[in-house]
């Protein structure tokens, strides 16, 4: 048969590479159709490149650890005995230098000037063009950044440490064809980690890969916005009531186990719909109403790591269709089958702390969202009832939510409303609904 071309492929509108961890097959190994053939990673999820067709591996245009581009032909497949017709692609591609002429003197950054501009053929990712523009970076300034990456590319690790080291002012920003040059003076004071002993009954571990994203985002994310939490404690007794009454019926008729967790992102729906401006990213000094509700839930992956897939149109979904997302998600979460675009485009973040018997939490925002809910232990407990004969004491079912939001753009007053109001359609629930 003829030789087909193996590509990489589309992963998400936002994805534009992807590095190849691990080749599954060897050249000259037999391949079935729908059979995987290499692990890849975006800097949003780890995923799997299946086969086409049944076949050979006759040729890998690639090796482990390169970053290609989405489309480009990653491994030749034919049968056995077939000669490579196509010569291998180089690891990087360089982007072709265009000359741009400066319209006004101002530093041009690199969202208006492409990466080749001064010059350069030096290749950079959509991510770190992406941290460039929003930190204002001119493409002389990321010319001049030492990459630690293949040959030499500027890795997001990279740009993010120029950044810290240009706020302490302990960089100098190179001249270019737009600016005089210009030592950065140090924006907040420097804070560095303090050394850790590694002498006496120690064992040391490196953080895996997507520990490291993690632990990059979490900290980019309390720099980036000014966290303020709210806690309301809820009385979810007939929240209780209804699902212990649904959800053996609710499994057999649907074949899906009924959580408390779509109850949640029902109710925290509906607030968003009274409360939009919940529902918002900041682009600089720009707000930026979502009109889509795409919530994200935060799971555990066995390995401890922590991934956010997103239910997307949430707001057009009834609760058997929430129910079956989260079910979905939540398992292919732990299973390592989430496609990246499946972890992108969320609006507005659920974690459910009280899965771990945690009461309540103070959670990270995740960017660009500005506003994110942690819901606690569920715990029988006394509590004052009040009735028409006049107050008493019962044993309710409660639970605290935690909502941590960005005062930049997020006052106490839209805060503590949004998460009253989530307890109140929580609290409010229809004990005799039908579903």
């Amino acid at each position: 048969m003829a030789q087909v071309e193996l590509k990489m492929p589309k992963m998400g509108e936002s994805v534009a590479e992807a590095t190849i961890i691990k080749w599954l097959k060897n050249e000259g190994d037999r391949i079935e159709a729908d059979e995987p053939v290499l692990e890849i990673a975006t800097d949003k999820v780890d995923s799997e490149v299946p086969s086409t067709i049944a076949g050979v591996l006759i040729k890998k245009m690639f090796n482990e650890g390169d970053v290609v581009k989405v489309g480009q032909t990653i491994a030749l497949i034919g049968d056995a005995g077939d000669a490579v017709s196509a010569p291998a692609a180089p690891a990087v591609q360089t982007v072709a230098a265009a000359a741009i002429a400066p319209a006004a003197p101002v530093a041009k950054t690199v969202a208006e000037v492409k990466a080749a501009s001064n010059g350069s053929s030096r290749f950079y990712s959509p991510l770190v063009k992406t941290i460039a523009k929003e930190e204002n970076i001119s493409v002389v300034e990321l010319d001049a950044i030492s990459g630690t990456g293949a040959e030499g590319r500027v890795t997001k690790r990279d740009i993010l440490a120029y950044l810290e080291k240009k706020k302490s002012g302990s960089v100098s920003i190179p001249a270019s064809p737009f600016t005089e040059p210009v030592v950065s003076k140090p924006a907040v004071e420097t804070v560095h980690a303090p050394a850790v002993s590694v002498t006496g009954n120690v064992e040391i571990i490196e953080m895996d890969r997507m520990r490291k994203l993690i632990a990059e985002h979490m900290v980019m994310s309390k720099r980036t916005s000014a966290h303020v939490t709210s806690y309301v404690e809820a009385d979810v007794t007939n929240l209780v009531i209804w699902r212990d009454k649904v959800k053996k019926e609710f499994e057999k008729r649907e074949g899906e186990k009924l959580t408390f967790t779509p109850l949640f992102i029902e109710a925290i729906v509906k607030a968003i719909k009274d409360f939009p401006m919940i529902n918002i990213s900041v682009d600089g000094t720009r707000i930026i109403i979502r009109k889509e509700i795409n919530i994200g839930m935060a799971a555990a992956l066995p390995s401890g790591n922590l991934i956010v897939p997103v239910i997307k149109n949430a707001d057009r979904m009834n609760l058997i269709g929430i129910t079956k997302a989260v079910n979905d998600l939540a398992g292919r979460a732990r299973a390592n089958k989430l496609t990246p675009d499946e972890i992108q485009g969320g609006t507005y973040t659920l974690t459910n702390v009280g899965t771990f018997g945690n009461v309540m939490g103070t959670p990270v925002i995740n960017q660009p969202q500005v506003a994110i809910m942690a819901t606690g232990a569920i715990r029988k407990k006394p509590a004052v009832i009040e009735t028409p004969q006049g107050d008493a004491i019962g044993i309710r079912h409660m639970m605290f939510l935690s909502h941590s939001y960005d005062h930049r753009v997020v006052d106490g007053a839209l805060g503590g409303s949004f998460v009253r109001r989530v307890a109140d359609y929580l609290e409010n629930f229809d004990i005799n609904r039908t579903i």
